[in-house]
């Protein structure tokens, strides 16, 4: 498990137990309860684009090597 999975994780039961506190009373108000919401979504999303970015720079690579693989075949 990768350092941004276990942050995500404590960060998806921060938000849990925020907005259930919320709901329960003597706590803090709805616009904090969703912040925390929004800023761990937002944190999920940012690490899923990255990973994403990784990936597709590795598949660049791979598909230029196969381009010049397949020009050096032609001569």
């Amino acid at each position: 498990m990768k350092i941004q999975d276990i942050i995500i994780w404590i960060l998806v039961i921060i938000s849990l137990i925020v907005i259930l506190w919320y709901f329960f009373g003597n706590s803090p108000t709805f616009e904090q309860a969703i912040l925390i919401l929004i800023l761990t979504l937002l944190f999920t999303i940012g690490t899923k684009i990255s990973n994403t970015n990784a990936r597709l720079e590795l598949l660049e690579r791979k598909f230029n090597a196969l381009a010049k693989d397949f020009k050096e075949q032609k001569h």
